[in-house]
């Protein structure tokens, strides 16, 4: 349902307002990739009545781009490469220890070099005004220790490539958007407007996993999964629509798409499972 809720929300978006909504498979993560989850999600929110306005983009396929912005980065004088482990680095921001040079031996990251002074501010369309100071938010891994590209470059670079004006999302990535506005100036790219949407959490307060996610989605009927995200997302779907059909629930969501009702909430949470 957490997948579900993201997707639609930013489908409501787009549509409210006559734009395009494209889809993204982040699969860089190789070792934690589950074959046939992201081709599971993307069948059942075709299901839904959800599918990309162009083909989907699978960062997978899009190395040589992120090796690109790399380069343009290294020219810079922006990348330094770094021995620290997430182990060396427990608790608060990373403190710049290896910018002078890393300070053990491989294999390494590669972090940016943010700013020494100064900070960030952007107004997110759910969730008002964001600020940070870039010393408090540390310098980012681009590559991991292990050679796989890291989310804050792909994910700018993909936005820029897919011409995205408007990048709405899940609000446990809010903290992370400093490090990419951080990117996008170095890169020269253009900023896209941001929107944050609630996270859905499980009964245990938890984040639903993204293949939990997509294994209980599979399981529901599509007009239920429909207004069950609807309410989840603060809007009112009538009682009547319980017997309406996939396209006048859609039709009806975003005639009546509200997103002022869900300004400054950052989660909700998973409801309870029918009892049998």
């Amino acid at each position: 349902m957490g997948s579900l809720l993201t997707a639609l929300g930013s489908w409501l978006d787009a549509r409210s307002r006559h734009g395009r909504w494209l889809l993204r498979i982040e699969d860089l993560d190789t070792p934690r990739s589950q074959p046939g989850i992201a081709q599971a999600l993307l069948t059942t929110l075709a299901r839904c009545g959800l599918e990309s306005d162009e083909t989907v983009l699978w960062q997978s396929q899009r190395h040589g781009a992120y090796e690109g912005a790399l380069q343009q980065l290294q020219r810079a004088g922006l990348l330094y490469p770094c021995s620290c482990t997430r182990r060396d680095i427990a608790q608060g921001a990373y403190d710049g220890r290896c910018r002078q040079g890393p300070q053990g031996p491989g294999p390494h990251s590669l972090r940016l070099r943010l700013p020494d002074r100064g900070g960030f501010i952007f107004e997110d369309a759910l969730q008002g005004t964001q600020r940070g100071d870039w010393a408090a938010l540390g310098d980012p891994v681009l590559v991991r220790r292990d050679g796989l590209f890291a989310y804050q470059l792909a994910v700018v670079v993909d936005d820029a490539f897919q011409r995205i004006s408007d990048v709405v999302r899940g609000a446990d990535l809010l903290s992370a958007t400093g490090w990419q506005l951080a990117l996008i100036d170095a890169l020269g790219l253009p900023q896209p407007r941001y929107a944050h949407l609630p996270v859905l959490l499980g009964m245990d307060g938890q984040k639903l996993s993204k293949s939990r996610s997509a294994a209980a989605l599979d399981t529901l009927e599509p007009v239920p999964a429909l207004l069950q995200a609807l309410r989840l997302l603060q809007q009112q779907p009538p009682a009547q629509l319980g017997n309406a059909s996939i396209q006048q629930v859609l039709e009806w969501a975003i005639e009546q798409w509200n997103p002022s009702a869900l300004s400054g909430i950052a989660n909700v949470n998973e409801p309870p499972t029918p009892a049998d």
